[in-house]
């Protein structure tokens, strides 16, 4: 759950909303930047930045989670991922890799690689993502992306999610890195 023009109680109530429509259909439920928004819906985990990192720290929103759940941290540079293999965090992610409307910055491609090598946990990259570049991601050796607008965004929501679907399905499979597929 990724929304940021909320009140408290539109928040809880959207939360425990989604947290029940993901537990029904079996899909994890992740609430954006929140840790305390997250326990109070029973989410499956938060996905915190760098930001929030500074306001609960990694260990707290664990504490106040429990290790059952999911934490994901943010990095935007090969050292914020190794720093990061030092914290309890089940997943990183990685990014923004391309220019996005909600970030100022982009941090590109060229540490895709590096930033594999470096993470001891699985590595998600985020950040302006599209069907049309994701391809440059999956070719130097990403297996898991996040994306919003290329999907919310599409004229076909359905086409355009199993698009990624098949493309990464692809990646994990190696065809894409191997060549077979371009």
């Amino acid at each position: 759950m990724r929304e940021k023009n909320k009140t408290a109680t539109e928040f809880i109530d959207l939360g425990k909303k989604l947290s029940n429509l993901c537990r029904q259909n079996r899909v994890t439920f992740i609430v954006n930047d929140d840790p305390f928004l997250a326990k109070e819906v029973d989410a499956d985990g938060v996905h915190l930045g760098q930001d929030d990192i500074l306001k609960v720290s990694v260990k707290e929103a664990r504490a106040m989670l429990g290790p059952g759940k999911i934490i994901g941290l943010s990095t935007e540079s090969c050292y914020q991922a190794e720093v990061a293999n030092k914290e309890d965090v089940d997943y990183i992610g990685y990014g923004p890799v391309f220019h996005t409307a909600v970030k100022d910055n982009c941090v590109g491609t060229k540490d895709v690689g590096r930033a594999l090598e470096i993470s001891r946990r699985p590595v998600v990259f985020i950040g302006g993502i599209t069907l049309s570049n994701v391809d440059e991601l999956l070719k130097k050796g990403a297996k898991n992306i996040s994306v919003i607008r290329a999907i919310t965004e599409a004229d076909d929501i359905t086409l355009a999610t199993r698009d990624f679907r098949s493309k990464l399905d692809d990646a994990r499979k190696g065809l894409i890195k191997s060549g077979k597929i371009t």
